[in-house]
């Protein structure tokens, strides 16, 4: 019974969240929305992007099998794409990734079931071999990227924080002036990641990522606490920065000055258009 209540109460989760996400906020300059989408034109490539998602873990918490959430990968994936860029996707430990299953379009849940850009990828062969077999992050070199794009997903809250050489991999891109991106709950890396001159990368700096009032609405959804912390409970503990968010399971993406973060899951196309935005500067 308990396993049939909670795919019911994904089921309307995903249904609550496909509604919230025709709403646009517009009263803050910073925040991009993504309504439409240009036709991908097939043209040489214009740069690369490295996109890094989290390899599988299981929560601590749940005991549910977690990974990567599907479209935080597949929309950003579609924006660079169409936009004429080259993308590498790379995970914390390599091999093989694994999307949570209540991303997974086809999920016996329906919590992601409107999600047809990812199922689209899903019918892909390129897309299933990308996912196969990734580098570990530490095998690649910041030099041979134009920009950084984490992934966010359950996952990043277990194998993201406190992750040294994914925060010395994101600083190296920040550093070097090139657009850096994280979505959703891997923001969770901004919570700890410093730059060389030991201060906090986000001081000074606004950005977003998931908001407590979104973990408090899945935390009644299942009748549980799903993860081990909330990142807007801890960004508010660092002082000097600046942590925003907007209406909850809303479109919104910030970006300040080569920093850019998306709020959740339905943020991921905002701030991969941010991050192209920047690239053509």
């Amino acid at each position: 019974m308990k396993k049939v209540a909670i795919t019911i109460a994904f089921s309307i989760i995903g249904m609550v969240l496909f509604a919230q996400n025709q709403k646009t906020n517009t009263k803050n300059k910073m925040v991009t929305e993504v309504n439409s989408y240009v036709h991908f034109h097939g043209a040489p490539a214009k740069g690369k992007i490295l996109m890094v998602a989290s390899s599988p873990s299981v929560s601590k918490q749940t005991g549910w099998p977690i990974g990567f959430w599907a479209a935080e990968l597949t929309h950003p994936l579609r924006v660079f794409q169409e936009a004429g860029y080259e993308v590498e996707l790379v995970s914390t430990e390599g091999g093989k990734l694994v999307m949570d299953g209540y991303s997974n379009p086809t999920d016996a849940s329906g919590y992601s079931a409107h999600d047809v850009i990812s199922l689209g990828y899903m019918q892909q062969k390129s897309f299933n071999d990308m996912l196969e077999n990734t580098k570990k992050l530490t095998e690649v070199d910041a030099k041979n990227y134009d920009a950084i794009f984490l992934v966010g997903g359950q996952g990043p809250m277990y194998t993201y924080r406190g992750n040294k050489d994914l925060e010395k991999l994101f600083v190296a891109f920040y550093e070097a002036g090139k657009p850096s991106s994280a979505v959703c709950h891997s923001t969770t890396l901004l919570l700890e990641a410093k730059k060389s001159n030991g201060e906090l990368l986000v001081k000074g700096k606004t950005w977003t990522g998931f908001a407590d009032a979104e973990e408090e609405f899945a935390d009644k959804a299942v009748g549980m606490k799903i993860q081990p912390y909330r990142i807007e409970d801890e960004a508010k503990k660092i002082a000097g920065t600046n942590f925003k968010v907007a209406a909850p399971f809303s479109s919104y993406a910030i970006q300040d000055g080569n920093l850019i973060t998306g709020q959740q899951q339905n943020s991921g196309a905002a701030a991969a258009e941010l991050l192209v935005k920047a690239l053509r500067k």
